[in-house]
């Protein structure tokens, strides 16, 4: 066995990581706790806001700086966290929270609702010495105003020496609203009492458990609404299974919500805390991806940031025709991006990847809530077909009946999707076709009465009509072909490009192309008959694609039309392009472009 692995083979457990998972587990398990924990996050690195002989402190928006290297047993963890969140839930960031009195005040009820919980285990260092009476944070926040505060009163999660609540610029969401914690932490414990009750009558067995009474829920309401007064949606809400399992969800990583097309299935988080109307919303959210086809459109695209681009479509939809409510945990908007496809959404996503990397989905920070957990080429044969074939027409008739029942408002945009997306996907070499009719329409010939050939020499007063291209035909049919034959290129790639080029060049009468190979130069090949380009590509493997030289040849030769366009074939590992003429690009399935491309871009499997 080598040295290093079994150096990794043998290397110590890491205690304090695994008892703080341990308590997070715990946390995230109780109803009474997982929604403010769901809308929080643990800040755990070094070089954080915790003191050095502190446990945790908590900030303003909802940030938990956590000790990095402090061991506790799970049960201190999940005091210690608890005792975070509660602050939150009761409504503890007030102005006057800033003075030493109020915190301290803020502990000792904290404190004291956890132990009337028996939740969780205070640890040596927080144990509470003295218990001074007062019903309400008020009262008692007045009466140490007045006497002072007591010297053996047991200090917060932060240590002796500063206080565990941390005040910073409010984050509000996309409607200036900021987070409400206190409804959250309401919703949360309605939840408790219900699980409790649930457990006394023998329903449950712990507050872990994923069983849920025979009542609907709210998911469930939200989907039988969706069946019963919303057409559009309605066969589609129909077929998919509700999954509300809080440790499921906790296992996938499913923060508010996710869905799963091939197996039919809708994960809704019930620790989020959604109210009937924000589940509307995200339940419309996930089945819209569903119907769009979002899964099968994404062509090797990045999951990630694909499902952000359509997360930005359909949410300004969903907000236009006004189905439920917008979520608090907030949600992708842009006013810029109402107009435009998910595709070029994506497009300009991919140019700025460390702004677009932070985002959060409704499944999480860089999660994508469509999920894909079976074979890429399921939806290309047999039962895949006739699922995408399904939802494909659940939607177009759902549209139909919408409209015919005027039960709301289609935004336009999502009408012409709904549309096309009843006609089967146009392949690329279809597209590149339709770009080559474009440019290079049929050649008119005309009528020529030239002198017969000897071959006709026997009657030669007989006047012999022929069709003809008339003069000058070819000038300017030509279009520039720009190569790059870097290293990282695909032959494959290459051989199916430039075939259907050349195919498509000789149907159409178009006599040479002006060819360019670039990988770290530029090697200008001149005007070629389009069957003898794919002889001549060879990739030379030079490192970096540096296409800008290329460009600025076609654009500025004398001897290449002005008006003629430009064929581009890369991989997208090039650099950023400035280019003037109409022109398209070819790229790989599965590779984007480093700045976002005006012209037309097709897609080759």
């Amino acid at each position: 066995m080598p040295r290093s692995v079994r150096k990794a083979a043998n290397a110590p457990r890491d205690l304090a990581i695994e008892n703080f998972e341990a308590g997070l587990s715990l946390v995230r398990a109780h109803p009474m706790l997982s929604g403010l924990y769901m809308h929080s996050h643990i800040v755990r690195q070094e070089g954080n806001r915790c003191p050095k002989d502190g446990w945790a402190l908590v900030t303003l928006n909802g940030a938990i700086h956590v000790h990095p290297t402090r061991r506790g047993a799970p049960e201190e963890w999940l005091y210690v966290l608890a005792h975070c969140l509660l602050h939150l839930g009761f409504g503890h960031f007030q102005q006057r929270a800033r003075e030493r009195e109020w915190i301290a005040v803020c502990d000792f009820f904290v404190g004291k609702f956890l132990a009337d919980l028996k939740l969780g285990r205070p640890p040596e260092d927080m144990l509470a010495h003295i218990q001074p009476a007062a019903a309400t944070e008020d009262k008692l926040y007045e009466l140490f105003r007045e006497r002072g505060m007591p010297d053996r009163l047991a200090p917060g999660t932060a240590g002796p020496n500063a206080g565990d609540m941390f005040w910073e610029p409010v984050k509000l969401d996309w409607q200036g609203n900021k987070f409400d914690w206190q409804e959250c932490f309401g919703v949360s414990l309605a939840r408790a009492a219900s699980k409790a009750v649930n457990i006394a009558a023998g329903v449950e067995t712990s507050f872990s458990d994923g069983s849920t009474a025979p009542t609907q829920t709210l998911a469930q309401r939200a989907r039988s609404w969706f069946i019963n007064s919303y057409p559009l949606l309605g066969s589609l809400a129909a077929t998919f299974r509700i999954i509300e399992d809080p440790l499921v969800c906790h296992r996938m990583d499913i923060s508010v919500a996710a869905v799963d097309v091939e197996t039919k299935e809708i994960f809704m988080n019930p620790a989020t805390g959604l109210d009937e109307q924000e589940a509307r919303f995200v339940m419309a959210h996930e089945l819209l991806h569903v119907g769009l086809r979002h899964d099968a459109r994404r062509q090797g695209r990045d999951a990630y940031l694909w499902n952000v681009a359509c997360d930005y479509v359909i949410n300004a939809w969903l907000i236009e025709m006004a189905v439920g409510r917008v979520p608090q945990v907030g949600l992708l908007l842009d006013p810029e991006l109402k107009t435009d496809s998910a595709e070029a959404i994506y497009d300009r996503i991919v140019t700025d990847l460390r702004r677009f990397r932070k985002l959060k989905t409704m499944r999480g920070y860089g999660l994508s809530d469509i999920l894909e957990r079976g074979r890429p080429d399921w939806w290309n044969i047999g039962d895949g077909v006739q699922l995408d074939e399904f939802y494909r027409r659940a939607l177009s008739q759902g549209l139909i009946y919408h409209q015919e029942q005027g039960r709301g408002l289609v935004p336009a945009g999502l009408v012409e999707e709904i549309q096309a997306l009843s006609q089967p996907p146009i392949p690329w070499d279809v597209e590149l076709a339709k770009w080559f009719d474009y440019y290079f329409p049929p050649v008119e010939k005309i009528r020529s009465y030239f002198r017969p050939s000897r071959h006709q020499s026997a009657t030669p007063d007989i006047p012999r009509p022929q069709w003809v291209p008339p003069p000058n035909w070819d000038e300017g049919r030509t279009f520039g072909v720009l190569l790059d034959t870097s290293g990282s290129m695909d032959h494959t790639l290459l051989a199916k490009a430039l075939g259907a080029i050349a195919s498509y060049s000789i149907s159409r009468e178009v006599p040479a192309a002006r060819v360019i190979f670039c990988d770290a130069a530029t090697y200008d090949q001149g005007y070629m008959p389009p069957d003898a380009i794919v002889e001549r590509v060879k990739v030379r493997g030079r490192g970096g694609t540096i296409l800008q030289p290329g460009i600025d040849l076609l654009e500025h030769t004398e001897d290449f039309p002005e008006k003629g366009p430009i064929l581009i074939i890369t991989d997208g590992r090039c650099d950023r392009l400035s280019i003037r003429r109409e022109h398209a690009f070819l790229l790989p399935v599965g590779h984007d472009l480093p700045f976002v491309p005006k012209g037309q871009v097709f897609r080759i499997s």
